[in-house]
């Protein structure tokens, strides 16, 4: 009899099919698939009608916002539509060149100034648009941080959107209105001689470029020795939209001398000669002593009496303010004729008594002049002194009499 352990040993258990555990993973799976489909199925409806709801709530809104749009369009607002266009009026969107904007400048450096005109981005003022004088720095100008100003769009520099301002074509047409109404004025002004061509000279004037012909230079100076000098000026021409400033010194420096009346003496010194006179610097103006009025005897040659450099005596006979011109003499000072080929230096020392002298003929004459008018006009009802006064004429002395005395005028009185 075979033991217990041996009998136990021949026992052999069945094992388990592998077909049978594939089914079942299989079954498993499939149960598992089932479950996630259900759930994404559910998931995916509630997604579904979740924005169905969203659409349907952002529907009922935008119809409550259009109603009240259409009823009640102010409602809920704080402010007023004046208060909206008052604000808007602080800030200037207008971005066209040629356009003036008001800024702040915010920062500056060699190359010029940042300017906030709230716009979307910040605008540039470069140096060489900061005035309308040359300068090396903006600061120079006046134009520093937290400066407000009105300033000129003039350009935009596409790369950065940026806008370019300009505070010098701002002056340049404040100062052509500046020279209209000095020229009205007619006024003599101060200009700088910066160059030089062959027709004259070039003047700044209000920061305006201006050019000065040689024929209204008063003095006989080169162009050369004018540069960097301030002279006299008036305006002769004033053209702003041709950019044309004319300019005379010639007419300036007759103005200066008005005071200098008929009969005036002056010293001057003898510039130039020509066969028809000689040229006088009296002061800055050029006079010319024309050859008939050097001496009351005639002078065939010019340069026998006068040198270019002689420095001398004469009188003003004329003064044309227009054209600048002032003719001159010394004829009338000779205490005899002749007096200014024989002996000049007398001619000179009695100038100023001898000119007195010719004021008082001259005078005189006026007088006589006065008087004979009057003596065809006795309907005036007025008489003249022998000073040359006004005055009633008397009836007790006939029409016919000549002048009436001044002292036969106050007895009347």
């Amino acid at each position: 009899m075979a033991t217990v352990v041996q009998q136990f040993a021949g026992l052999r258990c069945p094992g388990m099919s592998s077909n049978v555990l594939t089914r079942q993973a299989n079954q498993n799976q499939k149960k598992v698939s089932r479950h996630s489909i259900k759930a994404a199925t559910t998931t995916s409806v509630a997604i579904k009608n979740a924005k169905t709801k969203e659409r349907l709530r952002m529907k009922e809104l935008l119809q409550e916002a259009s109603e009240r749009c259409r009823t009640s369009p102010m409602e809920g607002v704080a402010f007023s539509v004046e208060d909206f266009h008052s604000a808007i009026e602080k800030y200037h969107f207008d971005s066209e060149i040629g356009a003036k904007v008001r800024g702040t400048v915010f920062m500056t450096d060699m190359n010029g100034a940042l300017v906030d005109i709230t716009a979307k981005s910040s605008a540039f003022l470069p140096v060489q648009e900061a005035c309308i004088h040359r300068v090396k720095h903006v600061s120079v100008s006046g134009i520093f941080p937290g400066l407000q100003q009105e300033f000129m769009i003039i350009g935009e520099n596409y790369a950065d959107d940026s806008l370019i301002l300009s505070l010098r074509s701002i002056q340049y047409d404040l100062a052509w209105e500046r020279v209209r109404q000095l020229q009205a004025e007619d006024v003599v002004v101060k200009g700088k001689v910066v160059g030089a061509n062959k027709g004259g000279v070039v003047a700044i004037v209000e920061g305006i470029r201006g050019f000065v012909p040689f024929s209204q230079i008063s003095t006989k100076s080169d162009a050369e020795d004018l540069i960097d000098k301030e002279v006299p000026l008036k305006f002769v021409e004033v053209d702003e939209e041709q950019s044309r400033l004319v300019l005379s010194n010639r007419k300036a420096m007759a103005d200066s001398q008005a005071q200098l009346g008929i009969g005036s003496v002056v010293t001057g010194s003898v510039q130039s000669l020509k066969p028809y006179g000689a040229f006088i610097d009296i002061g800055g103006i050029n006079g010319l002593l024309h050859v008939s009025q050097i001496s009351h005897d005639r002078v065939s040659d010019i340069s026998t009496v006068l040198q270019p450099g002689d420095v001398l005596k004469v009188m003003i006979l004329s003064h044309d303010r227009e054209r600048g011109r002032v003719s001159l003499s010394t004829k009338k000072l000779e205490p005899t004729p002749g007096d200014m080929i024989r002996n000049p230096k007398l001619v000179f020392e009695k100038a100023d008594e001898m000119a007195q002298t010719f004021r008082q003929r001259i005078a005189q004459a006026e007088a006589m002049a006065r008087a004979d008018m009057l003596r065809f006009q006795p309907e005036s009802g007025l008489s003249l002194s022998s000073d040359g006064i006004l005055g009633s004429l008397s009836s007790e002395i006939p029409t016919d009499s000549g002048v009436v005395l001044g002292e036969d005028q106050s007895k009347e009185g």
